[in-house]
């Protein structure tokens, strides 16, 4: 009698982390269409560009939290430490994210920043205690080579036009947000709501960033759809559902669906004709989200 209260029991803590897992693949597929809203606000400045679609999540924020009255913001009541976190990861990802996509191919930058999921799998494992495994390791491997790859075709066109800025942006885009998302475990008692204030501050962030650092550009009508777009989307719902799957999802599990993203964005550029379906891409795709398959199938096997 007591056996069926028992499986019952079991099974009920997995539930919770797989539909977090779940929501963080919603987050994955709004993300495919980051770079491609980002290059439909071409001419626009990446701070200004920052300001105004966390401008738009932050106002969208508010009006889906204040439907709950002063009960939906006493999530905002957290320490210094969470909020520090946060503004961080997400500040610095998308400042990085937009320059990487203004100074370089897109299809090109976004695969080298698309190195993220592999590193937050191997930051998990390093942080859990867990020594790292030979095919996590072979899956690093693979997914610099694949970087690299990218750069050693852009540099036989001649080094003075290799946007060597870019791709440091986009590597650095990768380290950022591999190592948010594994931070962000630690606040898993931490509401998803503060996301919203956090887009408030970047956005203020982005604002003094623009006026300091750049000239002021006034969108024209598709620029301010793609940016209303990004807001709602990859810088809006995307992180109140990524913020809820890093705290209670399979962080493993995670990162290896998180490699949907980089084949749906480079489709979606190539339809849009945002970039050239150049089939020498098919190289750095391949070796890059093979990596990234080597690696969490290895973190999902040992943790089984």
């Amino acid at each position: 009698m007591t056996q069926p209260a028992t499986s019952t029991q079991t099974a009920r803590p997995h539930r919770p982390a797989a539909w977090a897992t779940a929501m963080g693949v919603i987050a994955v597929f709004l993300w495919s269409c980051l770079a491609l809203l980002t290059t439909l606000t071409s001419g626009i400045p990446p701070f200004e560009l920052l300001a105004l679609s966390f401008s738009v999540a932050f106002l969208a924020s508010l009006l889906i939290l204040g439907l709950r009255g002063t009960a939906g913001f006493r999530g905002w009541r957290q320490p210094w430490k969470v909020w520090a976190t946060g503004f961080l990861g997400i500040f610095a990802y998308h400042a990085l994210y937009f320059f990487a996509l203004k100074a370089a191919p897109p299809a090109e930058a976004s695969l080298i920043a698309y190195l993220w999921p592999l590193l937050m799998v191997l930051l998990a494992g390093a942080t859990g205690g867990q020594q790292l495994r030979p095919r996590q390791l072979l899956g690093a491997l693979l997914g610099l080579a694949g970087t690299a790859f990218i750069m050693q075709q852009r540099s036989q066109s001649g080094v003075a036009s290799m946007p060597i800025a870019g791709y440091a942006a986009a590597l650095l885009c990768a380290l950022v947000w591999s190592g948010y998302s594994v931070i962000n475990r630690r606040f898993s008692n931490v509401p998803s709501s503060i996301i919203g204030a956090i887009c408030g501050l970047v956005a203020v962030a982005g604002a003094l960033c623009h006026l300091a650092f750049e000239t002021m550009v006034q969108p024209d009508y598709g620029q301010w759809l793609a940016i209303i777009g990004l807001g709602l989307g990859p810088v809006g719902l995307a992180f109140f559902a990524w913020d809820h799957a890093t705290k209670h999802g399979n962080l493993a599990s995670l990162g290896a669906l998180s490699y949907l993203a980089p084949l749906f964005s480079t489709l979606l550029l190539i339809v849009a004709g945002q970039t050239h379906a150049k089939p020498i891409l098919l190289v750095p795709a391949v070796l890059i989200i093979a990596g990234a398959v080597i690696a969490t199938s290895s973190r999902r096997t040992g943790s089984a």
